[in-house]
């Protein structure tokens, strides 16, 4: 039954959705299959009520959401980072995509007569699920630990692989705009051309632009433009006949060392999170069951056979890299499904017709049921890890710089630059504290790069800057911005979705100090008191009032609330505040 009016569709996906992503997360099976599963509740294939027959069209808006998931991944790719972990990225991860893609093409090849098909059937299966692996190590806590660090390493370049995968997609079709039609020389002109263009865009006319509109404070025309970037990065590349997520990639990678990075990734996130959704709903809407249900037989053996040759494959080359076999079982196991971008791929394969209907069912069908068997097969491989010799140690580290959005210990945020969060960064970068500091001013952004400081652009009181720079495994937040209101929203932010994280801030006076230590702040400072304290301290010392003296009256002071030293109509302030 198809319901004709758009808001009861609208209602239908949402419940649909909701109702499946909540269940799919609390049993630990994470969202991409609740979307899946609701996809395939209110797709054309389900004996329900669905909500459109055209499926194909909200595929290839959804599209959209790719081409922002390059941009960011991207934005996260700085040569700095790659080449620290430049063995297992590049060259385990490297070995993992090519013999796995190999030996799944030459099992594809049994059912599929063209080579270079067989061949992009093979390197898709071989990836795995970035989001699934990482959900899972983060839940077991094991992110850290060698399985877990190799593992991401791994993912990692499956990540950069995508690129070039989905750059051959239009290759392989009749429909392209590269084909042996045109001559050789010419692709070359136009691919270079539009690369040329996209590169320049982002290394001289972007930042120019986003400084600009930075210093204006205009967020609205920040985020249009940087979403213009990107999409006139991905025409540029479809009109080269290549993939629209490669021009996307190329702009992310060209903003990776840019001090907006991660106020631009805060931005788009939701974006890109919203519209990737809606794809994997459109990939389940597209799943056909009927069609699996004929060839049942050929589908577990699929599983069973691709399943079986990543496992093989990574345990293999987990151990001629040197690592212990308990390491190898586990890096081989949880890297064993299909991943959420062999659902782009094959996608894109089909938009393109490189593949038939009924093979893009048959793949996405065995990618999904890959990935729902994921948390059996990481149970399996704590129980081979245990028998699989002597214990070893698994928490070594793989080191490599880290960025503002990883982990770090003892990592504090900063937000702001101006005097006082100058001096509060000097002081902790100087006792070897990592820091991260956050201004929305372009000028103290500049002046913290030329002071050699990690000084970034963003607004410390956006909650999606905050998931971006990773404040949840922060070991604390110091605010020494001016303005009162955003360092509440601030406050309130980080004590609402970091309650671990310990949060000081600076304030003007005693009112403030009550207001933020109300929104939930750790410890709030009044600056033009502690100013006065710090007068009036030296004052007394100069005549000759013992130091022990005044450290225990100032200590006394702060430890009372500074009630000694307000006045009576700031008291019943501070009473007031209080009560609210």
């Amino acid at each position: 039954m198809h319901l004709d009016t758009f808001l009861i569709s609208a209602l239908l996906l949402l419940i649909a959705t909701s109702v499946a992503v909540a269940l799919f997360k609390h049993l630990g099976l994470g969202s991409v299959l609740g979307l899946l599963v609701a996809g395939i509740v209110v797709g054309p294939y389900s004996p329900g009520p669905y909500v459109t027959e055209h499926v194909e069209d909200v595929r290839h808006f959804t599209e959209l959401g790719v081409v922002l998931l390059l941009f960011l991944i991207g934005l996260e790719m700085r040569p700095r980072r790659l080449w620290a972990m430049r063995r297992e990225v590049f060259g385990l991860g490297s070995l993992q995509i090519l013999l796995t893609g190999l030996a799944i093409a030459l099992y594809m090849h049994l059912y599929e007569s063209s080579w270079s098909l067989s061949l992009l059937i093979g390197l898709t299966f071989a990836l795995s699920s970035t989001a699934f692996v990482i959900q899972i190590l983060q839940e077991r806590g094991e992110i850290a630990s060698r399985h877990g660090l190799t593992a991401f390493s791994i993912l990692l370049m499956q990540d950069l692989a995508i690129v070039p995968l989905l750059a051959a997609v239009p290759i392989f079709s009749d429909t392209g705009r590269l084909s042996a039609e045109v001559p050789i020389w010419q692709q070359v002109v136009i691919v270079v051309g539009m690369i040329s263009v996209v590169v320049g865009i982002g290394r001289y006319i972007l930042p120019f632009v986003l400084n600009q509109l930075a210093q204006q404070g205009n967020r609205e025309g920040f985020l249009l433009v940087v979403m213009l970037a990107v999409f006139l990065a991905a025409w540029a590349m479809d009109q080269a006949g290549l993939s629209m997520a490669l021009g996307a990639f190329v702009m992310g990678m060209l903003l990776s060392g840019s001090s907006y990075r991660l106020q631009i990734q805060a931005f788009i996130e939701p974006y890109k999170g919203l519209l990737m959704s809606l794809f994997f709903v459109a990939v389940g809407m597209s799943i056909d069951f009927s069609a699996i249900y004929q060839q049942a037989m050929m589908f577990v053996q699929h599983i069973l056979v691709i399943v079986a040759i990543k496992l093989s494959v990574l345990f293999l080359l987990a151990l001629s890299f040197g690592f212990s076999r308990q390491v190898a079982v586990r890096v081989s196991f949880f890297l064993a499904q299909g991943g959420e971008f062999g659902f782009v791929l094959f996608g894109s394969a089909m938009a393109l017709q490189v593949i038939d209907e009924g093979t893009f069912v048959m793949a996405v069908g065995v990618i999904s049921v890959s990935m729902l068997i994921t948390p059996l097969l990481v149970r399996a491989s704590d129980w081979l890890a245990r028998h699989a010799g002597s214990a070893e140690s698994e928490v070594e580290h793989l080191h490599y710089p880290a960025d503002p959005g990883e982990e770090g210990h003892k990592r504090v945020i900063v937000g702001g630059y101006g005097r006082v969060g100058h001096t509060v960064a000097v002081l902790l970068q100087t006792s070897g504290v990592p820091i991260v500091v956050f201004d929305i001013r372009p000028d103290r952004v500049a002046q913290g790069k030329r002071d050699g400081l990690p000084v970034y652009y963003g607004d410390i009181s956006d909650p999606d800057l905050l998931d971006a720079a990773n404040v949840g495994n922060a070991s604390l937040v110091v605010l020494t911005i001016d303005s009162g209101p955003v360092a509440l929203r601030a406050v309130s932010h980080v004590r609402n979705a970091y309650p671990h994280v310990p949060v000081i801030s600076r304030a003007r006076d005693l009112e403030a100090c009550g207001h933020l230590l109300n929104a939930g702040a750790s410890h709030a400072f009044p600056e033009a008191l502690e100013s006065s304290l710090r007068l009036g301290a030296i004052a007394l010392q100069m005549i000759d009032v013992p130091k022990d003296n005044v450290d225990l009256l100032l200590q006394g002071v702060r430890q009372d609330n500074y009630t000694l030293v307000v006045s009576e109509e700031e008291r019943v302030r501070k009473k007031k505040i209080v009560k609210k």
